[in-house]
């Protein structure tokens, strides 16, 4: 069974900074790109970071970039989003997800097959308060 795991998440103050990360199995993480989605309250998800597999390039949206670094560890399955200099406007559930994704009207689909992506995590939730 594929399963992704988010944790990390928190209230900080505008400014700070925290570390997300998600656990994965049941498919060969090695293989995939993978990326990280986030959906603010009352709003549809919004593609934040896709790292790829192999040369691990990174991509990010212009609101995070500069801010929000994405890494992984292919030896333990796991992906990480490094948040700093955290706005209020960064308050949301943090999902991570199987494949390079786009988000449009809320919904999110994969790059390479253009299917919409199902599979979902619980997600972290991040709040940014002062």
């Amino acid at each position: 069974e594929v399963q992704v795991v988010e944790s990390g998440g928190g209230l900080v103050e505008p400014g700070g900074s925290l570390t997300l990360s998600c656990i994965t199995s049941g498919f060969t993480f090695t293989s995939f790109p993978m990326t990280w989605v986030r959906q603010a309250p009352g709003k549809g998800r919004e593609w934040v970071s896709t790292i790829k597999s192999g040369d691990e390039a990174t991509f990010y949206a212009d609101s995070v970039k500069g801010r929000f670094t994405i890494s992984r560890d292919n030896a333990k399955n796991t992906l990480y989003l490094q948040l700093n200099s955290l706005k209020t406007d960064d308050t949301g559930m943090y999902y991570c997800a199987i494949g390079h994704l786009w988000c449009a009207r809320g919904r999110c689909y994969d790059e390479g097959t253009g299917h919409e992506n199902l599979i979902w995590g619980q997600g972290t939730q991040v709040t940014v308060s002062s």
